[in-house]
């Protein structure tokens, strides 16, 4: 056995097995704060990745990525090849972290988590074999939500640098953005930013449904919603042909206040 890896945070166990790993990495039936945790860690961490393998549960991958802020992150980590998301069929009794020279259970005691580890080198080349082969098998997780540098790149050229600033401050301000009481959803960021920088419906729900955040139809009826709220106003352009087209303006005087630290906060009181 080698140095089992006791009374370390789960984002220690991580951020040492990606330092220390070259090839892939198989991550098994990992719990709901693993997967977030997972996600935070390897973003943050400079440099080139191993590939990780993630053979999870589909309802606890559904629900994490339900989180923009992490579902966004970990579309940036697939589009870099250090991240893969296939489901389980049959979850194993543990969480394993699996690599071509050591195998980690996952144990968690209370408010304690250790790493229980072993590099026999039988017994990891059959587990590594194992669950080569299940991932093989396993269907692919198919995650919706565009990586969170695209959003950034793109909401820059076609809203402004400034729209790209505020939209990443509000979601710095957050620890979720899923809209379900515990934090804005990323339409609604996305439309308190435009309205912030004085940009067009048309130009912000456009950009949302060409980058992948959510539909146009989507778009209008949460600003909608926003408008019959008082969160924001709008204001008619005429343009030279068709419809005029409509200017987005913050309503609520407390949001006009408020810095990008606190938009989200501001915003989320009054829609709850």
């Amino acid at each position: 056995m080698t140095s089992n890896l006791l009374n370390h945070q789960i984002d220690d166990i991580l951020g040492s097995v990606l330092e220390d790993t070259t090839g892939d990495v198989y991550m098994v039936n990992p719990s709901w704060d693993a997967i977030e945790e997972f996600i935070g860690v390897a973003s943050d961490l400079e440099g080139e990745l191993p590939t990780v393998h993630m053979l999870a549960d589909e309802r606890t991958l559904k629900e994490v990525m339900d989180d923009f802020i992490v579902a966004s992150n970990a579309a940036d980590l697939i589009s870099e090849d250090a991240l893969a998301l296939r489901t389980l069929a049959e979850a194993p009794e543990n969480s394993l972290l699996i690599t071509e020279d050591e195998v980690i259970a996952i144990v968690h005691a209370g408010d304690r988590v250790g790493g229980l580890v072993t590099d026999d080198e039988s017994f990891v080349e059959d587990t590594y074999d194992t669950y080569a082969n299940r991932w093989a098998d396993a269907t692919e997780y198919n995650l919706r939500t565009p990586p969170i540098t695209a959003v950034r790149e793109t909401l820059s050229e076609e809203i402004s640098p400034d729209a790209e600033d505020d939209f990443s401050s509000i979601l710095s301000s957050l620890e979720t953005a899923r809209g379900d009481g515990d934090g804005l959803d990323e339409v609604t960021i996305s439309l308190l930013v435009a309205a912030k920088n004085d940009a067009l419906l048309y130009d912000i729900s456009k950009w949302g449904e060409d980058v992948g955040i959510a539909s146009k139809a989507t778009f209008s009826r949460t600003k909608t919603k926003l408008e019959d709220m008082g969160l924001i106003d709008t204001e008619k352009v005429p343009i030279d042909v068709g419809r005029p087209r409509l200017r987005l303006k913050i309503g609520d005087e407390r949001l006009q206040e408020a810095d990008n630290g606190q938009l989200a906060t501001v915003a989320q009181s009054i829609l709850n």
